[in-house]
């Protein structure tokens, strides 16, 4: 739990952080005319609002079922990251068309200011790196953060190339080139985050699994004769849920308990399934046994 709570704490200041890298960007980039810096001013905003969600969706995550919500608040998650894919979209685009126009008419950039800036910008993003490295890799949320931060870190990079060949050369179409670097990278990011939400959001299987090699797998534990009527979907990155009617032998009706926890524990195991709803069934008798999950009656 204290560790739970040190990672928040580490969420709240990087995003902190990373919002007043923002606001000296958005500042720098309007003093010296730099569209590079304002587009990589716009990349931080929204990855300052992908900490702070990485934050709040934690606390909520945490939160117990109640009767309004049974699952949790889990899929808020999954609901901030669609809104955030749809604005990452919108700002890309708004990059694109700045950076064309900036190309068809060069505007003056002052190299050196946007230089100290973009170097002012680089150190926070290291250093917040550097903060949340420890953090756990199967957490999808907290390692998206990570990410989002290094992505941040070579924005700045690219902005500080631009403002060395513009301070080297006078060769001002660095900037808007640049921008439209970074445009595209803000670009397939936000398809990433729209194509993950949606696919949780419409209850697909969860990426990387088949419900076949589920449904095979759970078949061949002893006392199973077939398994049907099978659907797996995640409610967040991480949270995983599986319902299915597992039809057993007759013999091993009285063992069904038994048949429950293997399938269960394969499940957790070899899936990450922690989340099951198990419907038993035999061929030739009249009894169904039902179980709804952790929890049920032998």
């Amino acid at each position: 739990m204290e560790r739970h709570f040190a990672m928040d704490r580490r969420l709240l200041l990087a995003a902190l952080f990373t919002g007043l890298v923002c606001a000296g960007q958005v500042v720098g980039g309007l003093l010296t005319g730099s569209l590079a810096l304002l587009s990589d001013a716009a990349h931080v905003f929204l990855d300052s609002f992908a900490l702070a969600l990485s934050y709040f969706a934690l606390r909520a995550a945490r939160r117990p079922p109640t009767d309004r919500h049974t699952y949790g608040l889990h899929r808020l998650e999954v609901l901030a990251a669609l809104v955030n894919g749809a604005t990452l979209v919108a700002v890309a685009l708004g990059i694109f068309r700045e950076a064309v126009e900036r190309l068809r008419e060069p505007s003056p950039v002052l190299a050196g200011p946007m230089l100290a800036v973009a170097a002012g910008g680089l150190a926070v993003n290291l250093a917040v790196a550097w903060a949340l490295r420890h953090h756990d890799r199967h957490d999808l949320n907290v390692h998206s953060a990570f990410l989002h931060v290094l992505g941040d870190a070579l924005s700045s990079l690219g902005v500080i190339g631009a403002g060395v060949v513009i301070l080297l050369t006078g060769w001002t179409l660095a900037d808007p080139l640049v921008s439209l670097g970074i445009g595209g990278v803000i670009l397939l990011g936000a398809a990433r985050v729209l194509r993950k939400s949606l696919h949780i959001l419409s209850e697909g299987v969860p990426e990387g699994m088949s419900a076949a090699a589920v449904q095979r797998r759970m078949a061949e534990v002893l006392g199973v004769a077939e398994v049907h009527d099978l659907h797996v979907w995640a409610v967040s990155p991480g949270f995983l849920a599986l319902s299915a009617h597992v039809v057993i032998a007759d013999q091993a009706l009285s063992a069904a308990d038994a048949v429950r926890e293997e399938l269960r524990g394969l499940l957790a195991r070899e899936f990450g399934i922690t989340h099951t709803t198990l419907q038993f069934e035999c061929r030739s008798c009249q009894e169904t046994l039902a179980c709804p999950g952790p929890g049920c009656p032998p």
